[in-house]
């Protein structure tokens, strides 16, 4: 699973897995995080920039994964694919979090908690598989140029849901996010309708379910680390896929079977995608902790025009000027947004 793109984005196995597609999982810290050896071995420079490496190459990898195994390889199963992305986000945080001590391991404190984090896991199912489903059908350049949209849908359900309303500014600023987005799409060459409707849904759902995040996880006592989040939203959203992916894809574990028996290089691709979906939450968290917060803001509106790019040299999918200019005009519109949020909290403070 992946939503690379802004659960802020950002998003596990979406590819836009801020973005999201994934697993954009905003970090609630609540307690110090232990020191690693690697730490004290390296400058605090250079392992900040070995970090954002490792970020950029996390997130632009999986989107590249998912794209070569739904659509290149033939394995057309991107609720399977996110399942497992699921399952690798479960397994591995549970070594981090139980046996390296990443960060402090945090308890369920009630059953209205554990409801709460069962209804993000749905969300964050949907959003995902969207993501996964689109690249099927539409190129990374143009899934990312989509998904740079969220802070759109992020405005738009904090109004409906909270009634929470943004400056004249702010608002202004999503004009050509949105207008970027329009352009893209008329002149896209590979444009499908559904691939962009199920694109555009997994857009929504990232922004859903950062909104919905921010109620349902909002007292001191209910606020859980990022990676504790991951830990029991991941086994949660794998439980949810697992009859819609039997019911729609079939007997799927057969079928991946029979395709390891005549290509065996099937079953590194699936656990080297699996875990670079982790990757992508784990690298999220990391940079965050040595950064800030808008530092991954900003690094994560370069990864979308980075993750273009690399697509475009590797899979050769045919690009406009026109498509480029609205891509432009979204990436602006998304730094213009940033900045008008940031004056009016300023403001407000």
């Amino acid at each position: 699973m992946v939503e690379a793109q802004t659960w802020t984005t950002r998003r596990m196995s979406n590819p836009r897995l801020e973005a999201e597609q994934v697993v954009d999982i905003p970090a609630t810290p609540t307690g110090d995080v232990r020191n690693n050896n690697i730490g004290s071995l390296l400058s605090p420079n250079l392992l900040t920039a070995l970090i954002i490496a490792s970020w950029y190459f996390s997130n632009i990898g999986v989107l590249l994964l998912n794209k070569y195994l739904l659509s290149y390889y033939g394995y057309r199963y991107p609720i399977f694919l996110t399942m497992l992305h699921m399952l690798s986000c479960a397994a591995y945080s549970f070594i981090a979090i139980h046996w390296l001590e990443i960060v402090p391991f945090q308890h369920i404190v009630s059953r209205r908690q554990f409801l709460k984090i069962a209804a993000l896991s749905a969300i964050f199912c949907f959003s995902v598989v969207c993501g996964n489903t689109s690249l099927r059908y539409l190129p990374v350049s143009f899934n990312q140029a989509i998904g740079a949209t969220t802070p759109f849908f992020t405005a738009v359900f904090a109004f409906l849901i909270t009634c929470k309303k943004e400056t004249a500014e702010v608002y202004l600023a999503l004009l050509p996010v949105v207008f970027g987005i329009v352009l893209a799409s008329n002149s896209e060459p590979l444009f499908h309708l559904f691939g962009f409707l199920v694109c555009v849904g997994s857009t929504a759902g990232r922004a859903l379910k950062s909104v919905v995040q921010g109620i349902l996880l909002t007292s001191e006592a209910e606020k859980l680390h990022s990676m504790n989040l991951l830990l029991y939203m991941a086994p949660m959203a794998a439980v949810i896929l697992l009859p819609f992916t039997l019911y729609i894809e079939g007997n799927i574990t057969a079928i991946t079977m029979e395709k390891a028996r005549e290509d065996s290089f099937i079953v590194f691709l699936l656990i080297g995608n699996a875990t670079v979906a982790y990757l992508v939450n784990l690298t999220n968290f990391l940079v965050t902790k040595h950064t800030s917060a808008l530092t991954l803001q900003v690094l994560g509106n370069a990864k979308a025009a980075v993750a273009a790019v690399v697509s475009v040299l590797i899979f050769r999918n045919p690009v406009t000027v026109m498509g480029m200019t609205g891509f432009a005009v979204t990436i602006m519109g998304v730094v213009l947004y940033s900045e008008a949020k940031k004056r009016s909290k300023v403001t407000a403070h």
